[in-house]
C-alpha cells in the first residue's frame, strides 16, 4: 500500500488522537524538528509502522479518513476547437447549461469541459479588464 506523508499523519489522527500534518511528517523524515518534537513524534510512528506492517492497520477504517479522488487527465483542447469556444464566447459569454451541452455536441466535448472553459474565459476577460484599468 503506497501512503502519502499527509494519509500517515491523518492515520496517526484516526488511530491515537494526534494528527500530524503532512509538513510535520516530511520534516521528521528530514531530521529538520526539534529534540523534543522527534521523540514525541517517534514512538507514535513506530507504534503505527508496527501495526501497519503486521497488516492490522486498514487506511480505509476510521471515520475521518478521506477517499482518495483521482483527478480526471486535462483535456487538451485544439486550435480550431478554442476558436469555435471564442466565436461562441463572443456571441453569449454566459450560456445555459443547455447552451453548454449544445455546444459539446457540437465539438465533440464533455459538457463540464465547455462548462469550465467559459467559466476560465470569463475570468481571463476580467483579469484583463483589470490590467486596462491600471
Amino acid at each position: 500500500m503506497r501512503l502519502t506523508q499527509a494519509d500517515v499523519g491523518h492515520a496517526l489522527g484516526t488511530l491515537y488522537g494526534n494528527v500530524l500534518s503532512q509538513t510535520t511528517i516530511s520534516r521528521f523524515e528530514a531530521l529538520q524538528l526539534s529534540t523534543k518534537n522527534m521523540q514525541t513524534i517517534r514512538p507514535l510512528l513506530e507504534k503505527w509502522l508496527k501495526e501497519a506492517g503486521n497488516e492490522q492497520f486498514n487506511l480505509g477504517e476510521g471515520k475521518d479518513t478521506k477517499p482518495n479522488k483521482k483527478r480526471k487527465r486535462r483535456t487538451i483542447i485544439s486550435m480550431e476547437t478554442k476558436s469555435s469556444l471564442e466565436n461562441h464566447y463572443e456571441n453569449n459569454p454566459k450560456p445555459s447549461p443547455q447552451d453548454c451541452v449544445s455546444i459539446a455536441d457540437e465539438l465533440g466535448l464533455d459538457k463540464e469541459v465547455v462548462r469550465v472553459w467559459f467559466c476560465n474565459r470569463r475570468q481571463k476577460a476580467k483579469r484583463s479588464d483589470i490590467v486596462e484599468k491600471v
